[in-house]
């Protein structure tokens, strides 16, 4: 029996998506950068729009899935440290922003397990 390919098509889709929300509407992903890193926030916004575009191509090329998975779970898992600052600075947020930054964290993990297991099926 074959094994579908909705989920790699899925992941590819929504990762695809985000990469080019960070050149479409950069500014809310200039926020989630710390200030420690050195550059422009707006250069990393674009990096990191560029990384989550690559990794979808990989994903969603058959050769490449396997690969892809993988930088896909490494990528949930590096952009985990801006999902902690959207949450702590959300502080003085009203009530439902700050519920749903400290909601992303822990959603973080099925994303992560959903990359290793499309990289497992490829």
């Amino acid at each position: 029996m074959a094994t579908s390919q909705r989920p790699a098509h899925f992941l590819a889709g929504a990762l695809g998506f985000m990469g080019v929300l960070h050149f479409a509407v950069p500014k809310p992903f200039d926020g989630l950068i710390p200030r420690w890193l050195p550059g422009s926030r707006r250069a990393w916004t674009y990096g990191s729009g560029v990384a989550e575009l690559t990794v979808a191509a990989a994903v969603a090329v058959p050769r490449t899935r396997r690969l892809g998975g993988l930088a896909a779970a490494l990528l949930f898992l590096g952009v985990f440290p801006g999902n902690v600052k959207m949450a702590v600075d959300a502080a003085a947020a009203p009530a439902p922003q700050r519920a749903m930054a400290w909601a992303r964290l822990p959603l973080q993990w099925p994303l992560i397990a959903w990359a290793l297991r499309v990289r497992d099926r490829a």
